[in-house]
């Protein structure tokens, strides 16, 4: 297998158990909940402490894959997550599962953009979206191996067995450390000028040192904050919108989960296609027009068909934006800086995104659907709008010049 192809394999990898790892906590919430006698929210400030997790581990991790290499910090991070897992299956009270929690995140955090500069570094321009792509579907194939084991050992050994499943990527870790060289671009930045490029890896301050990169951050930012907050949004509360305003089953709610997880994989896997053939801009810009609209409709949806074929549609275009932000985020930044930059923009986008659900709540409490329906598409707008400030890549020689 050559270079290329381990990179991908590595990252796609990576994403999945760092899905699965997050994933866990959702399958298993109502029987930690019930153990350790606590309320909803006080369950659901889990998620949100190892959002944070997964912000500190970005910036953190980001900067030091920038100073002493991709594959390295990578392992560090897989094992990270891993011991964090773990240990959430020893936890006694529910201030360790936080503690436990937050580890993981710290390690989920960092694993993403380290392997998303990885893939970058190591495929050329004109092939970068699509590999970023099938990097990014790799989350969607995490979903579906925690519902997996999830279903076979909650019900016969209990939540605290699926957590110790989360030992096993420290094998992965171990295997990818043997098997992978670092990144080539990176050595190469290292021999290029040694000194004053190893003083100058990973800088946070980098990412807005003039005027044009720091708007140029702020909007990947804010792009990277709605691309959560809609995933988020529609996930956890279309089902239970659903059921509501057409009288879905549990059945039914499950089968449109699935609908719309298909619809987001080939949604992602088409996105890939389109930002290599007709560049970032053009790509994002009918996807979060055509979210807008998608979500906007969907509160109009009837019957059975029409929710399962609207939730499709409302998954490829909402979701499949998600594949571009490794290829995007990482054109915009030299290899002195590429993984402190998508590691902090994207998971400062998680940590703010995934307050999303909380305001979907109560509007939901407040108004009605179609008014949540109507904040989601705002959001799509609003990323839209801000996108608009981007300068494509040729536009950028100051960035590049100024960033190292």
């Amino acid at each position: 297998m050559n270079y290329r192809k381990k990179t991908v394999v590595a990252s796609v990898a990576g994403l999945t158990l760092e899905g699965m790892d997050i994933m866990f906590i959702s399958f298993a919430m109502s029987m930690i909940i019930s153990e350790f006698s606590i309320d909803l929210a006080t369950g659901g400030l889990i998620s949100s402490i190892t959002n944070i997790g997964m912000l500190i581990g970005g910036v953190l991790f980001g900067i030091l894959a920038d100073k002493y290499g991709r594959v390295r910090i990578f392992t560090y991070t897989i094992i990270l997550f891993a011991i964090g897992t773990a240990l959430t299956g020893l936890a006694t009270n529910i201030e360790q599962v936080y503690l436990y929690r937050f580890i993981a995140g710290l390690g989920a955090g960092g694993e993403y953009g380290i392997g998303m500069a990885l893939v970058a570094e190591a495929w050329p321009k004109n092939k970068q979206g699509r590999v970023s792509s099938y990097v990014s579907v790799g989350a969607q194939y995490g979903v579906i191996l925690a519902a997996l084991l999830s279903a076979m050992i909650l019900p016969v050994f209990g939540w605290r067995a699926l957590f110790f499943v989360g030992v096993l990527p420290v094998i992965f870790a171990y295997i990818v450390r043997k098997n992978l060289d670092e990144s080539p671009e990176w050595v190469a930045a290292q021999k290029e000028k040694q000194v004053e490029s190893k003083k100058e890896n990973g800088k946070l301050q980098k990412l807005f040192e003039t005027p044009r990169i720091a708007l140029t951050t702020v909007t990947l930012a804010i792009m990277a904050t709605v691309q959560i907050a809609g995933y988020n949004g529609l996930m956890i509360w279309l089902p239970s919108m659903l059921q509501q305003s057409q009288g879905l089953s549990v059945s039914g709610s499950a089968l449109w989960t699935i609908s719309t997880a298909v619809g987001m994989i080939i949604g992602m896997l088409t996105f890939g296609q389109l930002i290599d053939r007709f560049g970032a801009k053009r790509s994002y810009g009918i996807f979060l027009l055509a979210s807008a609209s998608a979500v906007f409709l969907y509160s109009f949806a009837e019957g059975s068909v029409g929710v399962l074929i609207g939730g499709a549609i409302v998954g490829f275009f909402s979701n499949g934006m998600f594949a571009g932000y490794g290829a995007l985020i990482s054109s915009f930044y030299p290899v002195q800086v590429r993984s402190t930059a998508t590691n902090t923009i994207f998971n400062f986008g998680r940590a703010v995104g995934g307050l999303s659900p909380i305001l979907v709540g109560y509007i939901l409490q407040s108004y009605d659907m179609t008014i949540a329906m109507t904040y989601l598409a705002a959001l799509y707008c609003l990323s839209f709008i801000v996108m608009l400030s981007l300068k494509e890549k040729k536009e950028l020689g100051s960035l590049e010049k100024h960033s190292v």
